[in-house]
């Protein structure tokens, strides 16, 4: 060990030989672990998805046989959340397709000498509502989800007129 001076009170935690202090890597910034392609991850943990199914199985069944309604609620819970992580993939997976698609597309076009035009965010949108429209048409709920719609507007423009106490 090195030699200290005597006149000097010792430190508490003496370094006798300098330890190299590990750097820590976070691989979603770190540029060692490549880029992030969600079609590759997708295809590298596409077996998730069939135990995340075989998981929301046993919890049904769970549910089924449970009689303690504090445990009945709690596995509700978990199975709510189950099902809304996967109605959200697949609106991810149906996103991601439609970005594809709208890429080849341009593709072709730019193959056939034309210009490139790229969908403004406000034009997605529209496109989208257009699309969720056709699929709300095709099940039969359309009205249904029209008529909360304009319950829902009548509420905020209620809101928004002047009160009786205010005149």
């Amino acid at each position: 060990p090195l030699e200290m001076s005597a006149k000097k009170p010792v430190p508490f935690l003496r370094q006798v030989v300098p330890v190299r202090k590990k750097v820590q890597r976070d691989p979603r910034f770190d540029d060692l672990s490549g880029e992030y392609k969600p079609e590759i991850f997708m295809k590298t943990y596409s077996f998730l998805d069939s135990i995340k199914n075989r998981e929301k199985e046993m919890v049904q069944k769970q549910l089924k046989k449970c009689r303690n309604m504090e445990q009945k609620e709690k596995l509700q819970r978990l199975l709510n959340r189950m099902a809304q992580q996967q109605q959200a993939q697949k609106k991810q997976q149906k996103l991601r397709e439609r970005e594809l698609s709208l890429k080849r597309q341009q593709r072709e076009l730019a193959k056939q000498g034309k210009k490139p035009f790229f969908l403004k965010k406000s034009e997605k949108q529209k496109l989208e509502l257009a699309e969720k429209y056709a699929e709300l048409k095709r099940s039969g709920k359309l009205e249904s989800f029209l008529n909360k719609k304009r319950k829902r507007n009548a509420i905020k423009d209620k809101r928004h007129l002047p009160s009786q106490k205010n005149l």
